[in-house]
């Protein structure tokens, strides 16, 4: 029976159910980044991001195809968390801007949203790239807009815009080189498409939790209502077959298969010498045995989600009593305020936030002026809500923001514009150690303008890196990287390669030097030692005895070394 048009209630069904696939498959998105670094993030951003939105689509009751756009563009541009995340949260906007004319939705209107989201996307984005998620959205859009007057029904359009979807992500690595030679397809793109094959599922009526867990805005925790028994496979299987030989297509289809046919939540990644599996199952056994038809396993972890759902609702239980205690703390204590109101004191001229990474690193911002500390970075980025509290938080006129990460550029930018009441200049930092030039820069008797164009004049001239260990095995211009090798990562690309830490760190400081480079700035991490970083600097100031070598402790989780060569 074909379907031609859908009201709120069920596109408020097909978001939720959207939302909750993406978020199912968000680690298996996050291994397709391009960089084997053991932060990669886009699924996560993706999941968050969507999962904001649907918080406030799930607090609705009843709602009209007005308050569910407006649920959807707020929720997401609030939680909006990366490049990725920002990108998919213009997309929702671009989209709600012209459902929320309607009381129901057919293949003429959906065209045109598509549309207008493709457009609006790619507006926030200052140089968009194709082979990338705004690539995958423009050809969901194109063929909207070819079937628009093809069809009117909506099962065959979502069949038909879902298989074209896969088909432009499928040709993203001949797009992007990067992704060729990682042998992945782009990952912003996949999360897309897991958006809409969940959304595809609900309009067909498929089962699908629809349970968004957290908080919306302004509302209290929803505690999930699923029983135990609601659960069908109770234990998630996780482990990597190391291959006796490589699987042929068809094996690893048959494997697929089986694995499909005692659990779901399937994710089977494989190359020549691994397999990576994940499964909910209620029997592991059964998976482990299969599997070692294949090979040698190891990392094999088995959780029992049973036991971990009763005590999550014990949990959730536990943190509604403690919110609603301090929410009637908060309202005595409002009131408290309201009595003893005294005017608000004036606000300083300037005021900075920074993104930072590690306690050392807080603390050095902290000495250089920063009015507001956002823990972030690459590990996990601020969403757009998060930033919009800070600039709440500084009371100044003029607030620069420091995102120092390339992946929270846009969420800034996207920040600045819906802040009410301040001017907010966002310096497009990509690294801690810009963040850092830039604060020392800052000239008080300056005005915005003069400070900006200072501040970043002066970054222009610092060269960062960071050494990290690889996650997975890959090619990336030209250099072969086996899973747990050292990496130094440039500003742009990966500057070395090897096994052993210290000689990863001086070559990757060696490709950073230039002959009018004056310092060097070690910022040493969570995972290394004062005394390694002393040594380094040692090694750095024998070769290069013109430049001044600083070592400090920064704190940060996952990288080795971040350091600044200016």
């Amino acid at each position: 029976m074909a379907i031609t048009s859908i009201n709120a209630e069920c596109l408020a069904k097909m978001f939720l159910a959207g939302a909750k696939h993406l978020d199912a498959t968000k680690e298996w998105i996050n291994e397709l980044n391009v960089f084997p670094v053991p932060d990669g993030d886009t699924g996560t951003n993706m999941s968050m991001t969507i999962l904001s939105a649907a918080r406030e689509v799930s607090a609705l009751k009843n709602p009209n195809m007005a308050a569910l756009a407006k649920a959807i563009s707020s929720g997401s541009l609030r939680g909006a968390r990366g490049n990725s995340g920002v990108i998919l949260s213009q997309l929702f906007r671009g989209f709600s801007k012209v459902i929320g004319e309607y009381q129901e939705l057919d293949v003429a209107i959906l065209s045109d949203a598509f549309q207008k989201a493709v457009e609006t996307a790619y507006k926030a984005v200052m140089k968009p790239k194709e082979g990338t998620i705004l690539t995958v959205a423009r050809g969901v859009a194109d063929k909207a807009t070819e079937l628009a007057d093809e069809t009117e029904d909506l099962v065959v359009f979502c069949e038909a815009v879902i298989k074209h979807a896969e088909l432009v992500l499928s040709q993203t690595p001949d797009m992007l080189p990067v992704l060729k030679q990682a042998g992945v397809v782009d990952s912003g793109g996949q999360g897309l498409v897991q958006v809409l094959k969940g959304a595809y599922d609900a309009l067909m009526g498929r089962e699908v939790d629809y349970e968004i867990e957290g908080e919306p805005t302004g509302s209290p925790v929803k505690i999930s209502s699923r029983v135990e028994e609601e659960i069908k496979f109770g234990y998630c299987t996780e482990f990597i077959i190391v291959l006796n030989r490589p699987l042929s297509d068809r094996e690893e289809r048959e494997y697929k298969a089986y694995l499909e046919s005692i659990g779901d939540s399937i994710v089977v990644v494989a190359d020549d010498e691994i397999v990576k599996t994940h499964v909910h199952t209620n029997d592991p056994g059964l998976a482990i045995q299969r599997a070692l038809t294949h090979g040698s396993l190891s990392k094999i972890k088995i959780d029992n989600m049973r036991e971990e759902h009763q005590e999550k609702l014990i949990r959730d239980a536990e943190k509604l009593a403690a919110q609603q205690k301090q929410e009637q703390a908060a309202a005595e204590q409002e009131e408290q305020k309201a009595e003893e109101a005294k005017p608000e004191e004036p606000g300083k001229k300037f005021g900075f936030i920074a993104v930072s990474i590690g306690e050392g690193m807080n603390e050095i911002f902290r000495g250089l002026g920063a009015d507001d500390i956002i823990e972030g970075g690459q590990t996990m980025n601020p969403s757009t809500e998060d930033l919009l509290q800070a600039i709440d938080r500084v009371n100044a006129e003029h607030i620069f923001i420091l995102p120092n990460n390339s992946n929270i550029i846009l969420a800034a930018n996207q920040a600045a514009e819906l802040a009410e009441n301040k001017d907010v200049v966002v310096l497009p930092t990509k690294t801690v150690p810009q963040g850092i030039t830039a604060l020392v820069n800052f000239i008080p008797d300056y005005g915005v303008e003069e400070n900006r164009k200072a501040m970043m004049d002066e970054v222009a001239h610092v060269k960062s890196g960071q050494v990290t260990y690889a996650v997975r095995d890959t090619e990336i211009d030209g250099r072969q990287i086996k899973q747990n090798d050292f990496m130094g990562i440039g500003d742009d690309t990966i500057l070395s390669v090897g096994t052993d830490l210290a000689a990863v760190t001086l070559e990757m400081v060696d490709a950073m030097m230039e002959d009018d480079a004056a310092i060097v700035s070690i910022y040493y991490g969570e995972e290394s030692t004062e005394e390694a970083a002393e040594a380094l600097a040692s090694a750095i100031g024998e070769k290069y005895p013109e430049v001044e070598v600083e070592i400090n402790s920064g704190g940060q989780p996952i990288y080795y070394y971040v350091i600044s060569v200016e």
